[in-house]
């Protein structure tokens, strides 16, 4: 399809003058997240409490054992 009239040109001076741009906002985070960061993110670690009495912290797995029994613990 084909207009059959032509639209005139605009000239410098009708276009419209823009803003200047705003400068950017601080992003606001929300304290625990900001903690979060500072402390270096989450850790893979659990506290792990073994039938014998020992309570000990290792990596998340699906197998661990107890370091002072070596009883596997269920995850």
């Amino acid at each position: 399809m084909q207009l059959t009239t032509r639209l005139p040109k605009r000239r410098a001076s009708q276009r419209p003058a823009r803003k200047p741009a705003a400068p950017p906002q601080p992003v606001r985070e929300h304290p625990e997240t900001r903690a979060a960061r500072r402390g270096g993110g989450p850790q893979d670690e659990a506290l792990y409490s073994c039938s014998c009495g020992y309570v000990f912290r290792a990596p998340v797995t699906t197998a661990i054992s107890c370091p002072h029994c070596a009883t596997e613990q269920a995850w």
